[in-house]
């Protein structure tokens, strides 16, 4: 390979062992599949995405109006937000180690199935405290759906372009649903105890919701390839490791929600003993990581039951020379950032500008036609465009309709401040979530598919956790120090934390992905490579690195 191809990375001796390593493991060729069998997978795990998403952003609409009929404040709608991405990004990691031993396609359509029980379970409860246990069941499913979708589009699409327009068509599953989970959720809100006297307002979207999770249980039926057994020696799970790192990422995000709702705020005895104990959960869970991993990787050592392979290899934060630990965090902020957004906004919207659902549902339209140009775009540039420059004008497109929001002018017109927004806040959704999951499928080997897209997955939903988390202690503080003062300078205060992230985002880009090319793959042109050309194309980063294999 020509050494002064720019935007090379050389592979370290551990990385190139991996590549050898991941041959001894590579799963059988799928079966050849037809044109419409491809499309009707790749929809099929879109479909899949925009179900999740819409999950969190479809309620997001509708807080308002849960919070008359349950007579809640604004700081008491945010599990409802929040217990969602909570249990799902917590249990992703365990879900994904499972799809990747035990058949993927089993993982995703017991989690459609699951998924849609506790969907449409949502739309029948009476009071805030049953729909706040019933959400957070309800995102063990999206747990199960998704790693297995990134796992299922990784073996059926091998590096080309036809794997970066699917991946691209997959990531535009995520702000795709967060915008139509705001507007179809905001129109079903607001007309549908008018129209189909179905039920309350807020109940219709999770209907919806359940019928689509439904069509993804046909649609992986129909489309996805038998299961091939995994060729891992040790297909046992760590199931110490899922409990401390799920029980530690509860108890945080618990505390950060209630941190400031407690009798004694952030004094109280048992806020400030949760918080010890989770911190100390996830020590103990990067420990017994890396112990599993040094037993698993050693010869000698002595293995028994309680030494199961590690739930994630601390080595894999390593991949890529450190850049998939730094795109991991890159999708926690951004996730972050966007998705605390649009919380605010609506409330802005709905609670301080006294919009109905419907003219809210209005100021979000910008945002559907720009997520798809952006999709679009990715599918087509990810062979040509570098990592840093779609994930830095992302993350910072994203901080930038957050700042829009922090300086915005009440009295203003729409098109001043909230439109300019609104086609620039997902842009750092699609462009990070895209390059990202294309960047991660490229430098981790291919029985690691599932469990490293459930790391990234699980990163974007912690952010959403966290994100409403942080901007609800900041709401709350700056609200409760206004002393009449207009109620405008606490919606400012919370999309001020929202730019802090997304701008944290876009630090990052620039500092990490300098000289990295591009993340997709060009179409071959010349014959079939060969296995093994096929290996060290997948761990290859930039596009001149791709032409001097041909």
């Amino acid at each position: 390979m020509d050494s002064s191809n720019a935007g090379q990375l050389e592979r370290t001796p551990s990385e190139k062992a991996d590549v050898k390593s991941d041959s001894s493991l590579r799963l059988p060729t799928p079966p050849a599949r037809s044109a419409f069998k491809s499309v009707l997978l790749v929809l099929t795990m879109t479909l899949g995405m925009i179900v999740n998403t819409s999950g969190s952003t479809s309620i997001t609409i509708a807080l308002p109006t849960i919070g008359k009929e349950f007579h809640l404040q604004e700081n008491e709608l945010q599990w409802l937000v929040s217990a969602y991405p909570l249990s799902s990004g917590c249990l992703l990691l365990v879900f994904g180690r499972v799809a990747d031993l035990y058949g993927r396609k089993k993982v995703f359509l017991c989690g459609s199935l699951f998924l849609a029980v506790f969907t449409l379970a949502c739309s029948f409860q009476h009071d805030v405290i049953s729909l706040d246990i019933i959400r957070g069941i309800q995102g063990i499913g999206s747990a199960a759906l998704v790693p297995a979708s990134l796992g299922i589009l990784a073996d059926a699409f091998p590096p080309s372009r036809a794997r970066s327009l699917a991946f691209a068509t997959f990531s535009a599953g995520a702000p795709l649903g967060g915008v139509v989970g705001t507007i179809v959720g905001g129109i079903l809100t607001q007309y549908t105890a008018h129209v189909l006297f179905l039920a309350k307002t807020w109940r219709a979207p999770f209907y919806l919701l359940t019928g689509l999770t439904v069509l993804c249980f046909v649609g992986g039926l129909m489309s996805i390839d038998p299961d091939v057994p995994s060729c891992e020696p040790d297909k046992r799970i760590d199931w110490l490791g899922a409990l401390s790192v799920t029980a530690g990422l509860v108890l945080i995000v618990f505390v950060l929600s209630q941190g400031e709702l407690a009798p004694k705020k952030w004094a109280t005895p048992y806020i400030i003993a949760l918080l010890i104990l989770g911190v100390l959960l996830l020590i103990l869970f990067v420990l017994w990581q890396q112990y599993l991993e040094k037993v698993q990787n050693d010869p000698n050592a002595v293995h028994s039951v309680l030494t199961p392979p590690p739930l994630i290899q601390p080595s894999l934060w390593k991949r890529g020379e450190g850049k998939l630990a730094a795109m991991m965090i890159i999708g926690f902020v951004n996730w972050a950032s966007f998705l605390a957004w649009i919380v605010w906004v609506q409330l802005y919207y709905q609670n301080y500008l006294q919009l109905s659902v419907i003219q809210s549902v209005v100021r979000f339209l910008p945002m559907v036609v720009s997520g798809l140009l952006c999709n679009t775009f990715v599918g087509i540039m990810a062979a040509r465009v570098p990592v840093i420059c779609l994930t830095a004008i992302g993350t910072g497109a994203t901080a930038g309709a957050c700042l829009l929001f922090a300086l915005i002018n009440p009295h203003a017109s729409y098109w001043a401040f909230a439109f300019p927004a609104s086609v620039i806040s997902v842009m750092g959704a699609d462009f990070v979530f895209s390059t990202g999951t294309l960047f991660i499928a490229k430098v981790v080997r291919s029985y690691e598919q599932s469990v490293a897209g459930a790391l990234f997955l699980t990163m974007n939903q912690l952010g959403t956790a966290l994100g409403v988390a942080t901007t609800t202690v900041v709401f709350n503080r700056v609200d409760l120090h206004r002393h009449g003062r207009d109620g405008i300078v606490s919606y400012k205060a919370a999309q001020w934390a929202c730019f802090s992230f997304g701008v944290l985002g876009t630090l990052l880009s620039l500092l990490f992905f300098r000289g990295v090319g591009a993340a997709g793959v060009r179409e071959p042109i010349d014959k079939p490579e060969t296995p093994n050309a096929n290996e060290e194309r997948s761990m290859t980063y930039s596009n001149q690195d791709i032409k001097s294999e041909k």
